[in-house]
């Protein structure tokens, strides 16, 4: 599930690398060779709040939120430069891959961005890492699409509420859009592999509203996959 040293080959930018910032003159790939040897070096493992809100999931992520990866994110997601969707969506894929059976279909459901966001990414920045991750995941074999029964009201400034507040904020964002759901019942991905995908878990407030949220709508989540966990969770040993 690797090989990003092609995707990022497609990247034809001169100037800042994508990881670290650092201005190239001659930059022909996205990232400078130091941090495409960091993002190709990245490997999934299980990770968790410590501790972990209720409802929190089995989750897998591709690294530590720092370095190579961090930068490619927030160019991504704060600097416009979508191009980066594929790299990005490749690594998302081998998280998924951790946690779906090759031989069982995967639904990855991206947890959505309010409209305020959308506005200034121009688009919802998970529903294309997760478009990338799917187009990934069937090259190699798997049986996944992707599917968006969630939707996301505004939320209030988090940055002054402890574990709880945060929770049920979280919660009271999300909504399920019935009509989706009906959709993704009748197709052969409700037999499979359900896994909730996002970009950085901090608290685990957001994944664990989201798994409840499908869940009270009969979708049985088996766990999540994330790009990138906060250099204060901590990982899970023995994966």
């Amino acid at each position: 599930m690797t090989g990003l040293l092609g995707e990022l080959a497609d990247l034809v930018l001169p100037g800042a690398c994508a990881g670290c910032g650092v201005q190239r003159v001659r930059l022909r790939r996205g990232a400078c060779p130091a941090c495409v040897a960091e993002l190709e070096g990245l490997r999934p493992y299980r990770c968790a709040p410590n501790p972990p809100p209720p409802g929190f999931p089995s989750c897998v992520t591709v690294g530590p939120y720092g370095g190579a990866l961090r930068g490619a994110l927030l160019a991504y997601k704060e600097r416009g430069r979508h191009r980066l969707a594929g790299p990005l969506g490749a690594l998302l894929a081998g998280a998924v891959a951790a946690v779906a059976p090759r031989d069982r279909p995967v639904l990855i459901v991206p947890v959505p961005s309010t409209r305020a966001a959308r506005r200034e990414r121009y688009g919802d920045h998970m529903s294309r890492l997760t478009a990338h991750a799917v187009r990934r995941l069937r090259a190699a074999g798997w049986s996944a699409r992707a599917g968006q029964p969630l939707r996301v009201l505004p939320r209030p400034d988090s940055t002054s509420l402890d574990a709880a507040g945060r929770s049920t904020a979280a919660v009271n964002s999300l909504r399920i859009i019935p009509a989706r759901i009906g959709v993704l019942r009748r197709g052969d991905a409700m037999r499979g592999t359900l896994v909730v995908a996002d970009d950085i878990v901090t608290t685990g407030a957001t994944l664990a509203a989201a798994v409840r949220r499908l869940e009270e709508a009969d979708m049985q989540v088996t766990g999540a996959a994330v790009l990138a966990a906060t250099q204060l969770r901590r990982g899970c040993p023995g994966f």
